[in-house]
Parts: C-alpha cells; structure tokens; sequence
C-alpha cells in the first residue's frame, strides 16, 4: 500500500516493455502502481518494433518457402503478395497482444493514465493538468529513430516507423544503415521482390557482433542478391519526381523508390524535466548504477533510456529486477553480454556473451580458444534448406563465454546457449547432454564436443 504522503508507491512513466514489465511485478508484489503513457501500452516494442516487423518477416518466408517448394517436389506458385493483407495480419497480432496487455493491467490493479508525463521533483509527475505522486518514480519513456545530420523523414526518406505502415512494396530500396533494423528489413524486402541495397559506413554488417558472424550473415544476403556496401557513407539525398538519389563517399549515385535510414535509435529523455530535477543525462541517455538508480531520490531508469543493448527483453528484465527492488528484494544484477541477442534476418542471426574480439581484449589471446561448426553436416538444417555456423567462445582453462549462431530458425537455439554462458558452464560439463535427432540443436552439442576436445563428427 502507498504512503497516506503519496498517491501511489510508483509512478512509471512510460509504457513500453520495461515500463509495463515493472508496473506488472510491482502490481504483483503488493505495491500501488500508475502507469503513465503518452501513446499505447506495449510502446515501440508492440506497436512500431518487435512483433509487427516479426509478423512481416513471417510473412515475407511464407513467400520464400512457396518459391522454394518446387525444389522439394511440391509444385506449387507464388500468385503475388499483396502488402494490405499482410499488413492486416501484422496488425491482428499487434491488437491481439495490446488487448491483452491492457486487460492484464486491468485486472493487476494498475491504474494506466495516457498523456505525457514531466517531473516536478523526485516524487511528482505532472499529466496535462493534473498532478501524480509517488515514493518511487521509474523511467522507461524508450527510443525513437535516430537521424544523421542533414537528412530529414519525409516524402520516399522514412525510418522504421513509417516502413511498417507502407501499403506499397518498393520496387528498389536502399537502406543506410547495416544493424539490426538494417539488415531485419533487408531481408524483408527481398523476399517481398525488391531489390536492396545496404550503405553501411563501418567495415561490416552487425558490427557489434563477433566478426565470423557478420561475415557468414554478410555472405548470406549477397547469395540472396542484397547489395551490401560496407566502409561506405551517404554524402546527399534528394528527391524528385523519378525518386530518391543516394551519393555515396565512393562517389556512386543510388537511385532508388525507397531510402529507409536505419542508423540506430536514440533514447526519449528531452521535455521529461529530468535536468531541472537533478538527473544526470548524458549523451541522451540516463546515468544510473549497477541498480539502475539514478542518484536523485527514489527515480530510476529502465531500458532503452539507459546505456545499452536496446531490446525489449532487456527491457523487461529492468523492469521486473526494480520492481522487485522497490519491494525489498535483492535481485541479481543485469550482465549486458549475456542478454540474447536475435536478428530475425533470412538467415537469422543469434548470440550471447562475449565475441572472440571482446574475450581476446578481456583477458588476452592466449587463454581464447574457439570452436567453429557450419551447419553443412547437421541433418535439420539440410532439410530445411539453410546454411550458416556456430561459432563457441571459451577460455583455455575456464568456461564457456560466447556462442554465436547464423542460420534458418537459429534464434530458438540461443535459450540452451544463454543458460551455458550465464552459468559459466564448462565444455566438459554440457558436452555430454544430449540433444534430440535431427534438430539444430546438435550443432551446439557437436561445437561444445569439440570445444572440450571430444569431437564427434567433426575431425579432431
């Protein structure tokens, strides 16, 4: 229950993953919850993010698999796509899951305000003309699209926001930018008949991934057609009646019907008055410790506000970890590494913990061994037609500490291989579980096989 001093024991201003993940456990541990969002409940994740690009990438592999079918002796034809109906689907699944979201706040007690939210001070956040307090309050207000100076969202030059709500399919795109969002829509794109291009400016795709990776998945896209270009910058964009006209620094010209600018996503911290108040922003994100406090009073930040990977998952575990927190609680804190990380790409990309660049800076080169297996011999992935790795990260005399996978359906994998790095496990200890036949699951058993020194189907 709230102090008689305050209306409420948390005020949460936003209503994204993390907002909602905390209101939730917060709700369910007892304690009185507002909920204040400028939108809808679900935020980027379910309405502009997440589940409607999933819905279309499912979409566009109905289409790939029907163009595939002839090649398993289905004879069957691919009659068109049309991108209304499609869109229709996404948005079914998108209004089933907000639907439940609100009843589940509903019924959890939480009080859900919409309108924008400021801090007063550390316990008040004023809505419009009216006034909510509360011991706690918790930021999770997300991110929005980023923008490179000199180039604005307008006509055929959209973001991500807009390119989900498109009721035409292009019939050429170039995407600036080459990460998640870049390469998610790429692959979509292509299936849906365009052709793409991809102006990166760093020296690969998904940068931030291990480097086998990006490379197997940059392989990948050009195989499907994708023209990838990386060390590369747009320089100019204009627009005419013909289209979109991308300069490059290599001094080529692109002209294409679409120009998505994907270059990353920046928080939502401007008009919150989180300055006025005392709190620390910098760079656009929210300063906070090991606990996401922020330092001033009883606020805290959560998510895409807060310096790092930006998804919802992560999202959702700071929201349930401070919830539980308020509560008196001692909830472990957040590793950044071993948060999963999915690009649902045809192939799909997947990983968790350190890259071998990052455990060589760690701790040197001479305590990192790997283990590279390709899918070439797993007996599911043939079937279904895919390619791609898994590449395993350890230290000579210690544990398992990254796993990196590229292939079809590979993201159902990296559960098994985020619990073997959060646990620190050793190759001798989960090389011998036994992995049912044929899934893709045993190539993960195959590379820890190896990786302990029993290699089973691989030469040792």
């Amino acid at each position: 229950m709230s102090s008689p001093d305050f209306d409420a024991d948390v005020v949460i201003l936003g209503a994204g993953s993390a907002g909602y993940a905390c209101a939730l456990r917060a709700a369910g541990l007892g304690l009185s919850v507002t909920l204040i969002e400028a939108e809808k409940v679900g935020g980027t994740c379910l309405h502009r993010g997440c589940v409607p690009t999933k819905a279309l990438l499912h979409a566009a592999e109905a289409a790939d698999t029907i163009r595939a079918a002839p090649k398993l002796g289905v004879h069957a034809t691919l009659e068109g796509i049309d991108i209304v109906e499609v869109n229709s689907f996404a948005g079914k699944v998108v209004n089933q899951l907000h639907r439940g979201l609100t009843g589940l706040l509903k019924a959890r007690g939480v009080n859900t305000i919409t309108g924008f939210g400021t801090l007063l001070d550390a316990h008040t956040v004023q809505v419009g003309t009216e006034t909510h307090t509360a011991q706690h309050i918790v930021l999770a207000t997300g991110a929005r699209p980023a923008l490179p100076p000199g180039i604005e969202i307008a006509g055929h030059v959209i973001s991500s926001d807009q390119a989900l709500g498109m009721e035409w399919i292009p019939r050429t795109a170039v995407i600036l930018g080459g990460g998640v969002i870049g390469v998610e829509f790429a692959s979509l794109w292509r299936s849906l008949g365009a052709q793409v291009a991809v102006i990166e400016a760093t020296p690969r795709l998904l940068c931030y991934e291990d480097e086998a990776t990006s490379k197997a998945i940059e392989r990948a896209l050009k195989r499907r057609g994708i023209n990838i270009k990386t060390n590369t910058q747009l320089t100019a964009v204009t627009e005419d009646e013909t289209g979109v006209h991308v300069a490059q620094s290599d001094g080529e010209t692109l002209d294409t019907d679409i120009l998505l600018v994907a270059v990353g996503r920046v928080p939502n911290t401007e008009g919150l008055g989180l300055r006025e108040v005392g709190v620390d922003v910098q760079g656009g994100y929210v300063i906070v410790d090991g606990q996401c406090r922020t330092g001033i009073g009883d606020i805290w930040a959560i998510g895409d506000i807060v310096r790092g990977p930006q998804l919802a998952h992560r999202g959702f575990a700071h929201g349930v970890a401070v919830a539980e927190r308020i509560a008196g609680q001692t909830p472990p804190p957040l590793v950044d590494a071993n948060i999963p990380r999915v690009v649902y790409s045809d192939p799909e990309v997947a990983s968790v913990g350190l890259t071998e660049e990052a455990a060589v800076r760690a701790y040197g080169a001479e305590r990192i061994a790997t283990e590279t297996q390709t899918l070439g011999g797993n007996a599911r992935s043939l079937v279904l037609g895919t390619s791609g790795m898994v590449k395993t990260v350890r230290l000579v005399d210690g544990p398992v500490l990254g796993i990196h996978l590229v292939g079809a359906r590979v993201g159902e994998l990296v559960g098994e291989a985020r619990l073997i790095v959060e646990w620190e496990a050793l190759p001798d200890d989960v090389a011998p579980l036994i992995h049912a036949h044929p899934t893709q699951g045993e190539v993960i058993g195959e590379a820890l096989l190896a990786l302990a020194g029993k290699p089973l189907h691989t030469h040792g």
